[in-house]
């Protein structure tokens, strides 16, 4: 297919398995009520890069059997395919090949990221249109936020500590080594700890985060759990 593959990598939320790092200042649950709504408002704006055209969404997904609770959080349209490998690294990187096997091009974006700006997809499908070529949207912490590929590297996914703020720079090196160009974004953050949260708090209080270049998307859902916890008080 002549399209470019735009998926969301993501755990289907559960109460004690998703975004544990947020507990405290979260409960269990809140931690998978809120993860829900990271899925949802991402895949809102990729559903809008879909209707412009040449774009396929997908959630790259895990763990198997979760199918029918993942599509209460996705849109309609948007194919699923689950993650294989043991290990983070290697279930981003047999995602990679699988939908390259199909595609044109894939963009993998992680799901912590539920304001993540149209501008930047949308950049990064044109950049993994522009030839063979790695593109990154950097994140704060170091990480990156997305990756997107029109030819498999299986160095970039490699022996990298991930979740550490060594990630960026050491796939940056990796594509060096082996001369492919990398396209960086805009940098966005992650959504994975109280420091973050409170970045995101503080962006839907209209202060956009000092390193953003970009105004983020609208995370309706996203916002709404937030207010409506405030409303009746952290329990965390």
């Amino acid at each position: 297919m002549n399209t470019v593959a735009v998926a969301i990598v993501c755990k289907t939320p559960e109460a004690g398995k998703s975004k544990t790092r947020l507990s405290p200042p979260l409960l269990p649950e809140e931690c998978a009520g809120l993860s829900a709504c990271f899925i949802t408002d991402l895949g809102r704006t990729i559903a809008r890069l879909v209707d412009e055209g040449g774009v396929t969404g997908y959630a790259l997904y895990t763990p198997v059997g979760t199918e029918v609770a993942l599509r209460r959080l996705i849109p309609a349209h948007f194919e699923i395919w689950p993650q294989r490998g043991d290990g983070f690294g290697e279930r981003l990187m047999h995602g990679a090949r699988d939908l390259l096997a199909l595609h044109a091009g894939v963009i993998l974006i992680n799901s912590d990221s539920p304001t993540m700006p149209l501008e930047i997809l949308r950049d990064a499908v044109a950049a993994v249109r522009s030839g063979d070529t790695v593109v990154l949207s950097p994140a704060h912490d170091g990480g990156y936020t997305l990756i997107g590929l029109s030819d498999f590297h299986q160095a970039l996914f490699e022996d990298i500590p991930w979740s550490t703020p060594a990630v960026h720079g050491l796939t940056v090196e990796r594509a060096a080594a082996i001369d492919l160009p990398v396209v960086n974004l805009h940098g966005w953050y992650d959504v994975d700890d109280a420091e973050s949260l409170r970045m995101l708090e503080d962006e839907f209080s209209g202060r956009r985060p000092a390193f953003a270049d970009v105004t983020g998307a609208d995370a309706p859902e996203t916002r709404r759990f937030l207010e409506a916890r405030a409303r009746h008080g952290a329990r965390g």
